[in-house]
């Protein structure tokens, strides 16, 4: 009688959406830690049930990722959804839809990047899945754009939506704080900048990126570096080996511990190397720009062409970041936050009515930006395509593009 009176107290009190619960306890987990760092122990730990519970819902952790996953790409679809019907007035269109993005990478800003950065982990069926879902919020975003912009073709209204999109999920990214009010007005002013922008049609800027390549003269310990980059990128960290490293450098795998202890701190040599590339250009700009405009443009130019230049590189500061080891996560963290902040000041200091805060958002939007365009143009290396997302991120940052009079020469060095 007792046992019969305990498990109908666990049914009464069981939640109604509690495969809700689930799936949105999952996202934050699978966010958090990455989908190899999360056990089905670790949700249920956090749900407040046991284990064996989570199985009458879900058969595994991958369906668990699956569902957190698709979930987050289907709201994005949900949200939208009204684009569908005829809009007669463009621009209430546009700012409704605009609105419903940033509400729901709100509602979902702690686990809103991992269709992103962890949708990697998905099966290639359900990969098409989200994939399908993103271009059909890309296209209906495209809806009230080509009425307001009717000269655009369809390659240069995916770029926009592209943009707009990346811009307003850039707060899945970082924990900078604003009250909700200017987060909407910071990231829906941007949106609408970068719509309405002209892209460069003549982008003759006199350089083109030269891809980094390491081979032997370059030594071992660039080789491991480099192999490293590409195979996280390729396979993930938890997926490559410190055996498959050694084989992509051409060199023994006791050769790597002369110089990384483990794996982790080889990525976390990785994400230096990155941070420290950034805020080197940063000291050098700083030191030899006219004023905050110029400064700004400079920068723009440096950190397009670093990330098209080394795209294993800017891939892998954003998509490995949760398995940096905990011992070298908060320096690295310290460090982009400086950076941010000194490229947060001279874009306040061009526009002064921006406050400092609304410019550390607009600063990680134009991060964003770089890294999802030039995963969109595969990046690219030709001056289309750097002169196009250049002047995206100029657009992102200032809403001022000026004409580009020369290239900084030494960002690749």
């Amino acid at each position: 009688m007792a046992a019969e009176l305990d498990v109908s107290t666990e049914r009464r009190r069981r939640p109604k959406d509690r495969k809700a619960q689930i799936a949105r306890v999952s996202a934050e987990a699978f966010s958090e830690l990455g989908y190899h760092g999360v056990s089905m122990e670790d949700i249920a730990g956090r749900v407040g049930v046991t284990a064996a519970s989570l199985y009458r819902h879900y058969s595994g952790k991958y369906d668990l990722f699956q569902a957190a996953v698709l979930g987050l790409g289907q709201q994005l679809v949900e949200c939208t959804a009204f684009l569908d019907d005829t809009c007669s007035d463009p621009e209430q269109t546009w700012n409704r839809a605009v609105t419903a993005l940033i509400d729901t990478a709100l509602t979902n800003r702690t686990s809103g990047g991992l269709y992103r950065w962890e949708g990697r982990y998905l099966r290639p069926a359900d990969q098409q899945l989200l994939n399908q879902q993103i271009k059909l919020v890309n296209r209906r975003l495209q809806q009230p754009m080509a009425q307001l912009r009717p000269h655009l073709d369809s390659h240069q209204r995916w770029i926009l939506s592209s943009a707009v999109l990346s811009v307003i999920g850039s707060i899945t990214d970082h924990h900078a704080r604003l009250d909700t009010d200017r987060i909407h007005s910071t990231l829906a002013t941007i949106a609408a900048h970068v719509r309405d922008t002209d892209l460069p049609t003549n982008t003759r800027t006199g350089r083109r990126t030269i891809r980094i390549t390491v081979d032997a003269a370059a030594g071992e310990y660039e080789q491991i570096l480099h192999a490293a980059m590409v195979l996280f990128n390729e396979r993930g960290y938890r997926d490559t080996a410190m055996d498959d490293i050694a084989a992509a450098a051409n060199i023994s795998t006791t050769s790597i511990y002369r110089f990384f202890t483990s794996k982790g701190a080889l990525l976390a040599t990785v994400y230096r190397r990155a941070a420290d590339r950034v805020s080197s250009d940063l000291s050098l700009i700083l030191a030899g720009a006219d004023d905050p405009r110029d400064a700004v443009s400079r920068l723009a130019e440096a950190y397009v062409l670093r990330s098209f230049a080394d795209p294993d590189l800017a891939y892998v500061y954003y998509a490995e970041r949760v398995n940096v080891p905990a011992e070298d996560r908060v320096a690295l963290h310290n460090i982009q936050r400086a950076t941010v902040a000194a490229w947060a000041g001279q874009v306040a200091a061009v526009h002064p009515e921006m406050s400092t805060e609304e410019a550390h958002f607009v600063v990680h939007a134009g991060f964003a930006l770089v890294v999802d365009l030039g995963r969109f143009m595969q990046y690219a290396t030709s001056e289309s395509a750097l002169g196009i997302v250049r002047h995206l991120l100029l657009t992102t940052l200032i809403n001022d593009v000026p004409e580009p009079n020369r290239w900084f020469q030494t960002v690749t060095e």
